[in-house]
């Protein structure tokens, strides 16, 4: 299906008119730039706090809640300036610097706004830690190398009692003050107590020090390679990141965003994009405890009909549950389609099947269709890089540079990789300067390693697709290239509704296969089996097979070659591990971890056990 021909007119009323520079060498490479000027960054994102805490100090700024149903506690921006001053003062007096900084191990939540920002404030870098190596890891392997290299002055944790065994992980590898919001005692300070005394004047002189160039954040990479890095986050990488996107979105200053957000603050997307777009414009940040995962996803939708966003950001897993849940509430879809303006979606490439789901659920709901577009960034470009201001045909277009950034685009192994300079970059990767060199090319612009390609080779305005990872793509033994991005995208959709995800197969081997994180709910639906039924039970079930073998009889049908079909198909029985870099908090799966950890699953997929795989 492709765009209703009124969602332009639409889109076209909130975003900036796509322009893009081009400038094309002799060796095929390729120069994209915005020709609009990004403007003088403000020298620290604590500027905008104090703003609208002057401006309009009553305007609820964050919101939480432990469950629907109990009333949202809220902060205000006045609130929320008056204890950043307290905690700062408290923060002052431990002796914290970028070599001694603020580790929080904690969800989101009020408390953990209220630290990141007080650090800031100080000059004093926060490193948010994703709750999956606390909460999930078993040995806490990650946690501890992320100790070690921060070497923090103070450690954060919501509940001393939920984040314990983490605590005794790390307990030989720092001395650092442990705070906690709940569960403290003994040695643990409770959070209430960094509020006690404030020093305007302290906090004044500290903060007078900060700049541009100041670390704000260390925010780890996924790791799925190795420990993870630690990327250095400047006031000026935050700042010029948002003053782009207002460029982009000129509607955010003058209609202030409504959030009901999930995205975890140890993540770019959901800290520097998200949490920062809402204080930069003076929006509401309400704070979802739900998640997309089978069991938690009730809560957004419960806290999405009641306070009913104005813009709505996720991952495609998110949107994959949102689209199952409005189908079987119509007051969901009524709510969500009635307030929110637009969709976005980030982290990885929306699935066809989704996009068209979303579009006509909008239709029959209000009408019209709601604008849906994407963007791209990695954590080492904060993450804003390119922006699809503008309402594409169809999904997977990632837009264009955003004002202030510059892309390189380079030929390799059949695909243009994609390179990037400005404000908005990272100088390294914290204490590893081997590490950062190699980032960087010769002109200075950083090594991605993804790959796009143009919508249109005549018209860069048109926008960019991203075309996958460079080293996930491998060659069948024919010499043929198969895209493992394209041919994921193409295969959950085809096989909508039982995978989850898709891991793609076939490195030197004679066709490509896929590996099927299933949908556990919709393949007990498919096959008709009681909630009891165990995860073995239900993906041997033949209506399952069956549908996962229709699916990949149709995927090859759309024709394109042996590169664009899997000729086999294998159903997992466990889900992806955490530990084992298989996974991020986010529901992002790392190709290369799962074909390096399921060696096993691989050649059952390619041996000779009929039960073993799927075939068309």
């Amino acid at each position: 299906m492709t765009a209703h021909p009124s969602i332009r007119d639409t889109a076209a009323t909130q975003f900036a008119e796509p322009r893009v520079e081009a400038e094309r060498r002799a060796d095929g490479t390729v120069i994209l730039r915005s020709p609009v000027t990004l403007p003088e960054p403000p020298r620290a994102v604590g500027v905008w706090l104090e703003a609208w805490a002057a401006r309009d100090p009553g305007r609820v700024f964050l919101a939480d809640r432990s469950s629907p149903g109990e009333p949202w506690q809220t902060v205000t921006y006045g609130e929320m300036r008056d204890r950043v001053v307290r905690v700062a003062t408290w923060l002052l007096a431990q002796g914290l610097s970028a070599e001694r900084p603020v580790m929080i191990l904690s969800e989101n939540a009020i408390d953990h706004a209220v630290l990141a920002l007080a650090a800031m404030e100080i000059g004093v870098p926060a490193a948010t830690i994703s709750t999956a190596y606390s909460l999930m890891s078993q040995d806490h392997q990650k946690l501890k190398d992320m100790t070690a290299l921060l070497q923090p002055g103070v450690v954060y944790v919501s509940d001393a009692q939920t984040y314990g065994h983490a605590l005794a992980a790390i307990s030989g590898l720092t001395d650092a003050t442990v705070v906690a919001s709940a569960g403290h005692g003994g040695d643990v300070v409770a959070f209430d107590g960094l509020l006690a005394g404030a020093d305007a004047d302290g906090v004044a002189t500290a903060n007078a020090a900060v700049g541009p160039d100041t670390i704000a954040r260390f925010l780890f990479t996924s790791g799925s390679t190795g420990t993870p890095k630690a990327v250095i986050n400047t006031q000026r990488m935050l700042t010029a990141n948002q003053e782009a996107k207002a460029l982009t979105w000129p509607f955010l200053e003058s209609e202030p965003p409504v959030l009901v957000d999930w995205l975890p603050w140890s993540h770019t997307f959901g800290a520097n994009h998200n949490f920062n777009m809402v204080l930069r414009n003076g929006g509401s940040l309400y704070i979802d405890r739900g998640k997309p995962i089978p069991g938690a996803f009730a809560t957004t939708a419960a806290n999405i009909k009641d306070v009913g966003p104005t813009l709505c950001f996720n991952v495609p897993r998110g949107y994959d549950m949102l689209v199952q849940a409005m189908r079987e509430d119509a007051e969901l879809a009524r709510r969500f389609f009635s307030s929110v303006r637009l969709v976005f979606y980030a982290a990885a490439a929306l699935p066809q099947n989704l996009w068209q789901a979303l579009e006509e659920l909008s239709l029959e709901t209000t009408g019209r269709p709601t604008p849906m577009v994407g963007s791209w960034g990695t954590t080492e470009t904060a993450p804003l890089a390119t922006d699809c201001h503008f309402q594409a045909p169809r999904s997977g277009n990632i837009g264009i540079p955003v004002p202030g950034t510059e892309l390189k685009l380079v030929p390799n192994a059949g695909k243009l990789e994609i390179r990037v300079r400005g404000p908005n970059i990272t100088p390294g990767y914290w204490k590893q300067d081997d590490l950062t060199q190699k980032a960087f090319d010769e002109e200075g612009f950083y090594l991605t390693g993804d790959a796009v390609r143009f919508a249109d080779d005549a018209a860069p305005e048109a926008g960019l697709f991203f075309d996958g990872r460079i080293t996930e793509d491998f060659k069948l033994s024919s010499g043929t290239w198969v895209s493992v991005n394209d041919l994921r995208v193409h295969g959950i959709a085809a096989l909508d509704p039982v995978a989850q995800d898709i891991v793609v197969t076939g490195h030197d081997r004679d066709a490509a296969g896929f590996l099927i994180f299933p949908n556990v709910a919709a393949c007990r639906k498919i096959a008709a089996l009681h909630e009891d039924a165990d995860l073995a039970e239900i993906i041997a079930h033949p209506n399952v097979r069956a549908h996962v073998a229709a699916g990949l009889a149709r995927l090859k049908t759309e024709g394109g070659g042996s590169s664009r079909y899997a000729a086999r198909a294998r159903l997992l029985d466990h889900p992806p591990v955490v530990d084992a870099g298989e996974i991020t908090d986010k529901g992002y799966i790392n190709q290369r971890a799962v074909l390096a950890r399921r060696e096993a699953d691989v050649a059952a997929l390619y041996g000779d056990d009929p039960t073993a795989s799927i075939k068309p």
